[in-house]
């Protein structure tokens, strides 16, 4: 077996020895990307603070523990995060309501432009319709920067699977926002 090279290494084992420092820069270097995760995969602000930080407290409890060499520790996290996420889909279904929350718009920033703004809350409700594995592997993949490989076995399945996710994750978003592609509000010019 190969052994898998991870750079966080010696910040884990670090945070593992208790070094506040090291535990800082472990929250600096982690939660921005932890945070964009549980945002696109539970489209809730708040939520997705909450399974943040109970994913890097999981990851200081863990780290005195952490064995070297068997999976990176970011896929780990990652994988952590995943799970308190599905979770959290989870227990939604399970509560049905009368009515839906109000919810602030999660979109651009006004300042960027009304366009930009329409366009990111069409894409995010775009995403979050794709069924969980889809929209799983499209966050890990794209939104993540994830590797093909390092996704597939964040995911449990293979590199093939993987991209049959893509795939078809792929094609449900051009479908969802061809309206948007250049030129579909220009008729086709006959």
């Amino acid at each position: 077996m190969v052994a898998i090279v991870d750079p966080d290494e010696d910040l884990v084992r670090r945070v593992g020895q208790g070094d506040p420092a090291a535990a800082q820069t472990l929250v600096a270097r982690k939660l921005p990307r932890i945070l964009a995760l549980a945002q696109r995969m539970l489209g809730d602000a708040g939520e997705a603070e909450d399974v943040a930080q109970e994913t890097l407290l999981k990851a200081w409890r863990q780290a005195p523990k952490w064995t070297p060499g068997q999976a990176k520790f970011d896929t780990w996290l990652h994988r952590v995060a995943l799970n308190l996420c599905y979770d959290r889909l989870r227990r939604r279904r399970e509560i049905p309501t009368d009515t839906p929350p109000d919810r602030p718009d999660e979109g651009p920033a006004p300042d960027r432009g009304l366009l930009a703004a329409e366009t990111g809350v069409r894409v995010d409700a775009a995403l979050k319709r794709l069924p969980d594995r889809q929209r799983e592997a499209v966050v890990l993949c794209h939104y993540q920067e994830l590797s093909n490989i390092e996704a597939a076995a964040l995911m449990e399945i293979s590199v093939d699977a993987l991209e049959s996710l893509l795939s078809r994750g792929r094609r449900a978003l051009r479908l969802a926002l061809a309206d948007m592609a250049p030129g579909a509000s220009e008729g086709d010019g006959r």
